[in-house]
């Protein structure tokens, strides 16, 4: 019986587990940019911590909460 116990409670971690992940990003977009603003990006990226990904996904929702605000007015 406490074998069943065991599979149970592996069977819940690894279900929050692949939860947790950033919910389940999947999409891939490319983009160019220029020289001067791939640095703006690593110097970002490094002073504070957060991936260029995460920082570019934070620049589209205040990119696009501006729009929306907008177009609501």
């Amino acid at each position: 019986m406490a074998r069943i116990k065991k599979t149970a409670t592996k069977e819940i971690k690894s279900t929050r587990s692949k939860k947790s992940k950033k919910d389940h990003l999947q999409n891939i977009i490319s983009l160019r940019i220029n020289d001067k603003q791939k640095i703006t990006l690593e110097k970002l990226s490094k002073a504070t911590s957060k991936s260029i990904s995460d920082i570019m996904r934070e620049a589209v929702n205040l990119w696009s909460a501006k729009r929306r605000k907008l177009c609501l007015d």
